[in-house]
């Protein structure tokens, strides 16, 4: 399958974006979109460092996922609620193997906010994904991305 991620972090946000991709990392081959900083949606806390992958794995199911998400959240030190986020991984949509199966959205992260948008359609051409905007947010070097495919 191929899963595609939504990551986030304003709490020591480049280590723990660069802890959450090698782990992700293990579990099947990742594309990075850019890392963007933006700035938390309600005006509350620190600006979020974003960035979308898509992890393409053949040993893990919807289920399975979503167990993994959670727990990289928890190990990160997550604490809910709060407005120091450590990580926060959202599944976005998914296909089969086959790549020309189209992808399906999850429905409960609808409707998509800029900070999945913007670096989520870097990775899927899609008219979910669809925004007018001009880019006037700074990009972010981790230095994992140049382990990782674009």
């Amino acid at each position: 399958m191929t899963f595609a991620l939504a990551l986030a972090s304003n709490l020591n946000a480049q280590n723990n974006l660069t802890w959450a991709l090698e782990q992700l990392m293990q579990y099947g081959n990742l594309t990075l979109s850019r890392v963007f900083q933006i700035p938390c949606r309600d005006d509350v806390g620190e600006d979020y460092l974003n960035c979308a992958c898509l992890l393409r794995t053949s040993n893990m199911n919807l289920e399975c996922l979503n167990i993994l998400i959670k727990a990289l959240e928890q190990d990160s030190g997550r604490v809910r609620p709060s407005h120091q986020i450590s990580l926060d991984i959202d599944l976005i949509a998914w296909k089969n193997a086959d790549e020309k199966e189209s992808w399906q959205f999850n429905v409960k992260k609808m409707p998509f906010a800029l900070d999945v948008k913007i670096p989520l359609s870097e990775l899927i051409q899609h008219p979910t994904l669809m925004f007018q905007y001009k880019s006037n947010y700074r990009t972010v070097f981790l230095p994992l991305q140049q382990c990782i495919k674009n």
